[in-house]
């Protein structure tokens, strides 16, 4: 985040830290080369995302409508919608986001889905839609994994993890010393010139904004392939166990009932994950790995008398007490349940404390289970509150923060190819990279904490040796090339 004039020595007044302020100068600009692109790609598409999310909704539920008397039932809505598109069969509804929004049924027909906007009081239909195909989740895509699939994930793994390496280099960097003290840390030179301005702003902005860009990063870390779903994901998926109520008192009563039905809950081939349309993220990230329940068997706690149907479900979850927006995906095959969800991952509601999860047996309308935020793990409700703050949630002053966060980043990548670009002017046809540490006794250190960093971060740590493997073979037999990347 910031630099030293060029030298081949090192001051002799403190030799430690000129050696170590080298190599992490080094390190920032080799992290640097690979992160630029994919901080600046994450930046913008992001910026997109938030605001599309803010003005015009996801999927339509921001529309807005007059409301004139009393809600239609849901299952007008779902005829409505499916007679909107001949053949197709609703497949999710989400409930209108406030009394002046929209209601939204999403229909299929031979794989083709459409999502239909409606005035809950009327009936009518105000729109249309491809379903999850829209600017967002073209954006979307883009942001996860570059249209590359699960390369791309592992791209840009790779990249947020750098970024970290990125953030405490800089930090180190940056940190005051010498006659600047922290008004120099915390506050621009606005009379400085040249690449000594672009240094000071890079610097500042970078140092302020740091914390918050660890957020952005291990939020988004926490989807990733590796780090995220082997790591993380996986210690702190939702346990099964918690799943199945008490047996009621129905199947505690019947003699002939098999004693896997009275006490085993009957558990699908399918995890939550699969809930997931397209790239989007709904399914809160605490469930995305665990298996979904089966209807089919007597298990659960009585709640809906009789085979549930849309009506009933919708008017079981107000019952509940599930406010303003929330989502129900219909049953999907025979052992398909209903769900009832509301969560701060799919844009349901202002924060992530009122989470809930909720299985209804397709059958008898037994709840299956009833997943709340209070049942999260402490990194989980961390990642749900992550999650909502990352794209914007919480309120204008979320929307507003993101926005200037995300232009941060912008420039803080613009304003490091400046200085690049300023200080390599006698060195054309070269790299220009920041000259090494004359203390080369330093290597067991900077050995150990690639270690310590593939442990944490496997890609990364990858990566590192990937480029150390690359310097000890490949370009000790190309001169040439080892200059040009110097």
């Amino acid at each position: 985040m910031t630099d030293i004039p060029r030298r081949t020595t090192v001051p002799k007044a403190e030799p430690a830290a000129s050696n170590t302020y080298f190599i992490a100068w080094r390190w920032h600009f080799y992290a640097g080369l690979y992160v630029i692109p994919f901080m600046t790609m994450l930046a913008l598409t992001g910026l997109m995302m938030l605001w599309i999310s803010w003005s015009t909704g996801i999927g339509g539920e921001r529309l807005a409508l007059t409301p004139s008397g009393d809600l239609l039932p849901a299952s007008t809505l779902q005829a409505t919608a499916e007679a909107a598109v001949p053949g197709a069969t609703a497949f999710h509804y989400l409930e209108p986001l406030a009394d002046d929004r929209a209601a939204i049924v999403a229909v299929a027909v031979d794989g083709v889905k459409t999502g239909v906007a409606l005035d809950p009081y009327s009936g009518e239909v105000l729109r249309s839609f491809d379903w999850q195909a829209g600017w967002y989740d073209w954006l979307s895509v883009i942001h996860g994994t570059l249209m590359l699939g699960v390369t791309g994930d592992r791209m840009i793994e790779i990249a947020a993890s750098l970024g970290l390496i990125m953030i405490a280099t800089g930090i180190y960097l940056h940190w005051p010393r010498g006659q600047s003290g922290w008004r120099g840390a915390l506050l621009p030179r606005l009379s400085a010139r040249g690449r000594s301005w672009w240094k000071s702003l890079h610097g500042v902005l970078g140092f302020w904004v740091s914390a918050l860009l660890v957020v952005f990063l291990i939020s988004g870390l926490s989807w990733s392939g590796i780090w995220g779903e082997k790591f993380v994901q996986a210690w702190n998926t939702f346990p099964v166990e918690k799943y199945a109520p008490p047996p009621s008192e129905a199947v505690a009563a019947t003699d002939n009932a098999a004693p896997e039905m009275m006490h085993d809950m009957p558990m699908s081939d399918d995890v939550h994950a699969k809930m997931n349309h397209g790239a989007e993220k709904e399914v809160p990230w605490t469930l995305e790995q665990a298996p979904m329940p089966a209807s089919g068997s007597l298990a659960g706690t009585a709640a809906i008398a009789g085979a549930p149907d849309l009506d009933s479900v919708v008017a079981f979850a107000r019952g509940l007490g599930f406010d303003g927006r929330f989502q129900i995906a219909l049953p999907d095959g025979p052992e398909g349940v209903w769900t009832v969800s509301h969560d701060s991952a799919s844009n349901d509601g202002p924060g992530a404390g009122t989470d809930r999860t909720l299985h209804l047996d397709r059958y008898t309308g037994n709840v299956l289970a009833d997943i709340r935020y209070a049942d999260y793990s402490p990194y989980a409700k961390a990642m749900a509150w992550g999650v909502a703050f990352h794209e914007g949630d919480l309120g204008v002053w979320n929307l507003v923060l993101n926005t200037l966060f995300c232009l941060s980043v912008v420039f803080l990548t613009v304003s490091g190819l400046v200085m690049w670009w300023k200080r390599r002017p006698d060195r054309a046809g070269r790299l220009a990279a920041p000259p090494r540490s004359p203390d080369h006794s330093l290597w067991k250190g900077a050995a150990v904490l690639v270690v310590i960093l593939s442990a944490l971060f496997p890609l990364a740590g990858a990566a590192i040796v990937a480029a150390w493997l690359l310097d000890l073979t490949l370009l000790r037999l190309m001169p040439g090339l080892k200059r040009a990347v110097s």
